[in-house]
């Protein structure tokens, strides 16, 4: 039997918590990093060993040298075989702990393209993978090339935020200018990118041994920009597998994923079909399991749970084991959200025999649904989304980024 491994698992946020029961009952160690705000959250202590508090600095992260130094006591104790990164926030302190202490996985250059929305851009577009127009602001030469060169209108987007957060959009080079300049010593922490309108899709993917080994691809029903700046409700489905669209997808998945480096891992990557040439464009990608309740909407399709299966598969590959993936089932599914402006809603009255879970979260409501058609899935997401929007909707302001 092979011998227990020692799993150093990062998150700011509360999450992860069937990655942890996973990676517990393959027999391992585990070592838990989070925020000291989420201290009182419902953590599955049975299955962390050790569990570490970090506070957050006045922009909201952690400090990586603070990290890195508490590591370095628990290292005198305690080998650490493996680091994981359980949110988009942690994958850069991730790879630096990783660099520092020179531990298998993902180092800083490549967990940069899966972090670094103008990192991914660059390699992106070296390896021909087709992204909309960008530049970097560095250079107020490059910009004013890039603005008059580009039709607006364009979008700001921070690097380091997660979905669509912090993104604002823009009209006129005069309108870019004065975003970038009262962004003052912090633009090269930004890029500006040609808005492309379109629906945008994303794929789910698990990669093993340098192969694509599971991916469902989906289809957001409003876009995350609309979302996060408009106040809408988030809804998303998978898309008829085999057709046009999942082929497609599918193969610029795989360019991305393996053409950026990942070896073993999970990702959620996120693609626009642009309305203007019909072509799909690279948007951004990650090396964490989709947020939203994804996950959840995924296994209700196909059977696969990305939290635990990603667990195996970093517990397999720790002690040199092989790693199989369970089978997948062919249905389809469908997930709607929103804020409410109740804190506890009553879900009572969506009685459908087709509903597959429930949201349990104070002032949201939320459902997934499951069927052998797409169709079904998107009448009944359809009918909810008015239900919703007329008797439980809420909206708050979208969030700012600040940097110091």
């Amino acid at each position: 039997m092979s011998a227990p491994q020692t799993f150093l698992c990062l998150t700011c946020d509360f999450k992860g918590g069937q990655f942890l029961k996973a990676l517990k009952a393959a027999g391992n160690r585990v070592y838990l990093v989070t925020s000291t705000e989420h201290r009182d959250d419902p953590w599955p202590h049975e299955a962390i060993d050790e569990t570490f508090y970090l506070g957050k600095d006045d922009n909201g992260h952690w400090n990586t040298q603070h990290l890195i130094g508490g590591v370095g006591h628990l290292m005198r104790r305690s080998v650490i075989d493996r680091v994981i990164a359980l949110d988009d926030f942690d994958v850069e302190k991730a790879a630096a702990v990783r660099e520092h202490f020179r531990i298998q996985g993902q180092g800083e250059t490549v967990a940069r393209y899966f972090r670094d929305k103008l990192a991914m851009r660059v390699e992106a577009k070296r390896q021909q993978i087709p992204v909309p127009a960008f530049s970097n602001l560095f250079n107020d030469h490059l910009i004013n090339e890039f603005a008059h060169n580009t039709p607006a209108p364009w979008v700001v987007k921070p690097r380091l935020e997660a979905s669509a957060s912090g993104i604002t959009k823009v009209h006129s080079i005069e309108e870019l200018w004065k975003v970038i300049h009262s962004l003052g010593e912090h633009r090269d922490k930004y890029l500006v990118e040609q808005f492309k309108p379109g629906d945008v899709y994303h794929a789910d993917s698990m990669v093993v041994d340098g192969k694509v080994a599971f991916c469902k691809v989906s289809k957001y029903l409003n876009t995350p920009f609309e979302v996060a700046h408009g106040g809408g409700i988030f809804q998303t489905a998978t898309v008829p597998t085999s057709g046009q669209e999942d082929k497609a997808l599918k193969q610029l998945n795989k360019d991305i994923l393996l053409g950026f480096g990942m070896k073993n891992g999970v990702s959620h990557t996120e693609f626009i079909r642009s309305n203007d040439d019909g072509k799909f464009y690279f948007l951004e990608t990650s090396s964490r399991v989709g947020g939203a309740h994804i996950a959840e909407m995924v296994e209700a399709a196909s059977g696969i749970n990305l939290w635990n299966e990603w667990a195996k598969l970093e517990s397999a590959k720790a002690k040199g084991e092989a790693y199989k993936l369970p089978k997948v089932q062919k249905n389809h599914a469908g997930i709607i959200v929103s804020l409410s402006r109740f804190e506890h809603p009553d879900t009572s009255s969506f009685e459908d025999s087709e509903i597959w879970w429930r949201m349990n979260k104070k002032h949201h409501i939320g459902l997934i649904v499951q069927a052998k058609k797409r169709d079904r899935v998107l009448e009944l997401l359809g009918g909810y989304a008015e239900r919703i929007a007329k008797d439980f909707h809420a909206s708050i302001p979208s969030k700012e980024v600040k940097y110091q």
